[in-house]
């Protein structure tokens, strides 16, 4: 647990100041329990309640009220001060933070001690009215209240809060340590306090302190021992989870109106299908069965389809036993979605009505910043797979691309070549279907350049075994992907019906997995059989809830929008001594 020798004497110090604690609240007729960990506290608001109801009162309304304004607030301490028999304190609750003051004279003795033996990072509960300071900060003037104590202490921090949480200079332990990076990281906590209309005043020992007259208790108000992140701005870790639920809840509702029902698919599947990836797996003891966790809900959803639900969407979690990166991660968030009656280009203006949508529900605009770019998704573009390869190959390759060029293995092999003459790498297996090589050029010259809204309709075959062909084109099917911000975010497409084409599919799928392909799908024979049944024409589409919320909050990580993202694990100092003298002595 202990870190360090430092971290185990400073939670031995703790410990015993717990035990003074525990103490005092014995003294006061409570348990050990009662004193040190009580079940609860009971507040009348939260802090951000207490700031939204009084922040813009005036230090004139505080004092004219008929009776002073009662109230009972509990938080983390994130800054604390004593001097002589007075002291300020920062509690933090939903990510804001409020003032409070303590005197001995109006807590008493006992509730004083606890006081000067807490720490940053505990937690306690206060009572007492509102104030204004001579500086204007809205504070509770802590004090007992109908026969309930001042102070309430109600858990220990038993390691220190780090002086100094700079996300960006510790990435990886702001994700090991996400409990701390929540509360520590709240961004720029900058309370509204309105200048007063008169001089204030503020009764300190029962005298007058006039505005500006120096009182050793007010005057420590500026110089708090404080757990900030850093001087000037800060990432708000809390705000970019609040708005992925945001967005969660605006997903639910818009398709919740358009009549969709959402529904709950395995995650353990015996094909892994539905998607090109490589899967994890597991095994079923009781059914002696392997498994894989799910890289996709596509094949039951359909199936669901051919049941006769018509619209149906789950937000699901996938898995796939892959790289990872800024953009990847090998579990995250999908929404999928299936509309009967529907193709491709239904799905390519529900997707700009979602996306709107979302982002106003969750930014109150279409416009968002991202890796230094406005982009307004408010405003799309179309672009054919072949139509962007050639809008944005490189002047360095030589002439664009002619639409005659995709069509034979020559001519594409060529385009190929003229990227490597131009020193762009580019993977390139001559083995490989033609339409897999058409994806990689267009994944290398045009993908990076997506950042604003912009859908990329019409596939090659080769790349979208679960696509209905185009009629005209039948080494082209109706798939669409979107891009915001440099890469995808969803991919669509008219899903095939018909049972002996999926069978061909699957069957070419094997035979590109037979090649050494590890991401091409297994054969789903039930799936087959369900399309046997019939399934009317549909359209299909998934999209990433974690990049989504990357574009929506400015995150430059896939991990930054993840709870919790996989890490390796932490080889100890110790360990990797030892393993140094391992390799000595061999």
């Amino acid at each position: 647990m202990h870190e360090s020798e430092f971290e185990k004497n400073l939670y031995q110090q703790r410990r015993e100041k717990l035990e003074q604690i525990a103490a005092i609240g014995q003294r006061n007729g409570l348990t050990y329990a009662e004193a040190t960990y009580p079940n609860s506290y009971s507040a009348t608001c939260t802090i951000p309640q207490l700031r939204k109801a009084y922040d813009s009162y005036t230090t004139e309304q505080l004092e004219e009220a008929p009776t002073p304004i009662q109230v009972s607030i509990a938080g983390r301490i994130m800054a604390i001060r004593v001097q002589g028999k007075a002291g300020f304190a920062q509690l933090q609750q939903g990510g804001q933070r409020f003032q409070i003051y303590v005197r001995k004279d109006d807590v008493g003795e006992d509730a004083f001690a606890l006081y000067k033996l807490l720490d940053l990072g505990d937690h306690i509960g206060v009572r007492g009215h509102l104030f204004r300071t001579r500086t204007g900060e809205l504070t509770v003037h802590v004090a007992p209240s109908g026969g309930k104590p001042a102070i309430s202490f109600l858990a220990k921090a038993m390691l220190a809060l780090p002086d100094k949480y700079h996300g960006l200079e510790d990435t990886e332990l702001r994700y090991r340590q996400r409990y701390v990076d929540l509360f520590m990281n709240t961004g720029a906590v900058k309370p509204a306090t309105p200048p007063p209309a008169a001089a204030p005043t503020a009764t300190i020992n029962d005298a007058v302190v006039p505005s500006g007259a120096k009182d050793p208790r007010i005057s420590v108000e500026p110089a708090l021992i404080s757990a900030e992140s850093v001087e000037g701005e800060t990432p708000n870790v809390r705000e970019v989870f609040v708005k992925r639920a945001a967005v969660l809840r605006a997903i639910r509702r818009f398709f919740d109106a358009l009549g969709y029902l959402e529904v709950e698919t395995p995650m353990m599947h015996q094909v892994a299908g539905g998607a090109a990836a490589q899967p994890f797996t597991t095994h079923h003891n009781a059914l002696d069965l392997d498994l894989f966790l799910r890289i996709a809900p596509e094949l039951y959803l359909k199936r669901l389809v051919v049941g006769g639900l018509d619209r149906v969407y789950e937000i699901n979690r996938n898995f796939r036993n892959e790289g990872i990166s800024t953009r990847h991660n090998p579990e995250f968030t999908m929404l999928e979605f299936y509309q009967a009656y529907a193709n491709y280009h239904d799905l390519m203006k529900l997707s700009e009505e979602l996306i709107i949508f979302v982002a106003k529900e969750v930014n109150g605009t279409t416009i968002t910043y991202f890796n230094g770019h406005e982009i307004n998704l408010g405003k799309w573009t179309k672009l054919s797979m072949r139509e962007a390869i050639a809008h944005f190959w490189p002047q360095s390759a030589g002439a664009k691309p002619q639409a005659a060029a995709f069509n034979a293995n020559e001519s594409v092999g060529a385009l190929v070549q003229q990227l490597r003459h131009a020193n762009i790498r580019i993977d390139y297996d001559p083995k490989e279907p033609v339409g897999k090589t058409i994806a990689t050029i267009f994944e290398t010259v045009a993908e990076s350049h997506l950042i604003q809204p912009t859908i990329i309709y019409d596939f090659p075959l080769a790349v979208s075994p679960l696509s209905k062909k185009k009629p005209d084109e039948p080494d082209w099917v109706e798939r669409f992907e979107f891009y915001i911000g440099g890469f995808e975010v969803g991919n669509a497409f008219s899903e095939l019906n018909d049972p002996v084409d999926q069978l061909a599919r699957f069957e070419q799928q094997m035979s590109e997995k037979d090649r050494g392909d590890d991401e091409a799908m297994d054969m789903d024979e039930d799936y087959v059989r369900a399309l046997g049944y019939g399934l009317p024409p549909t359209a299909g589409e998934g999209i990433g809830i974690d990049r989504l919320t990357m574009v929506l909050t400015n995150s430059k990580s896939i991990r930054d929008v993840i709870l919790f993202p996989l890490l390796r694990p932490l080889v100890r100092q110790a360990e990797t001594d030892e393993g140094k003298h391992g390799e000595s002595a061999e």
